[in-house]
């Protein structure tokens, strides 16, 4: 069966792992990529189709959403938004809006890189963000939706975060659950995921997603 895949945050380290997959699946005979800028490198590629737009307009290019399975891999610190309120649209609107306007062109399977800790009720802001998108996804009811909540991504990045860098360190010494995990690890977790649509919620756990990414 030839599906279409959705992604969203192609030009970020889990969503370029997931890029690559999905480009080189025999699965997926089409990959949709929304970007706010073009991607060079998809010209080459005849499966790919970018869709150039600012996430706040997604609803201008909901025609062009129409796909079987959806991966967002959409993020940003606090640091590089610059605000809570500039946090919260990149990592809660832009990903909500993204699976409101698929589920209604059809999508069947939502793939979501969410993080290790999400929950409503936290009191830490990152936490608490990541767990109400979770909690908005939820109730749209997707035939399949699969949350991933990873510890410290792991995987080389264009920009220096020396921090994050330092915390990859420390972390491969701590319990299970709390170690880094390779983006790719995650890409190939959410890939297969996909693949296998389990109905209803999936939740995989930081510590899970390498036996995830393993089954086929």
């Amino acid at each position: 069966m030839q599906r279409t895949a959705l992604l969203a945050g192609a030009t970020g380290l889990v969503g370029g792992e997931c890029l690559r997959l999905l480009l080189s699946s025999p699965a997926y005979s089409r990959v949709i990529v929304v970007t706010r800028r073009p991607v060079d490198s998809l010209a080459q590629q005849p499966k790919a189709r970018q869709v150039v737009v600012d996430f706040a307009a997604l609803a201008s290019v909901q025609a062009d959403l129409r796909a079987d399975h959806v991966f967002c891999a959409l993020g940003t610190t606090i640091k590089k938004a610059g605000s809570q309120a500039n946090f919260r649209e990149v990592d809660f609107d832009y990903p909500l809006h993204l699976a409101t306007l698929a589920r209604a062109q059809g999508a069947t399977h939502f793939s979501l890189v969410s993080a290790l800790g999400a929950n409503a009720k936290s009191g830490v802001f990152y936490s608490r963000v990541k767990g109400e998108l979770e909690d908005a996804v939820r109730a749209m009811d997707w035939p399949s939706l699969c949350l991933l909540r990873p510890s410290v991504i792991a995987g080389e990045r264009p920009e220096s975060r020396p921090i994050e860098r330092l915390t990859e360190h420390v972390l491969r010494f701590a319990p299970r659950a709390w170690r880094p995990v390779p983006a790719a690890t995650i890409a190939a977790a959410m890939v297969a995921t996909a693949l296998r649509a389990p109905a209803g919620v999936t939740v995989i756990e930081s510590a899970d997603i390498p036996r995830a990414a393993a089954v086929r």
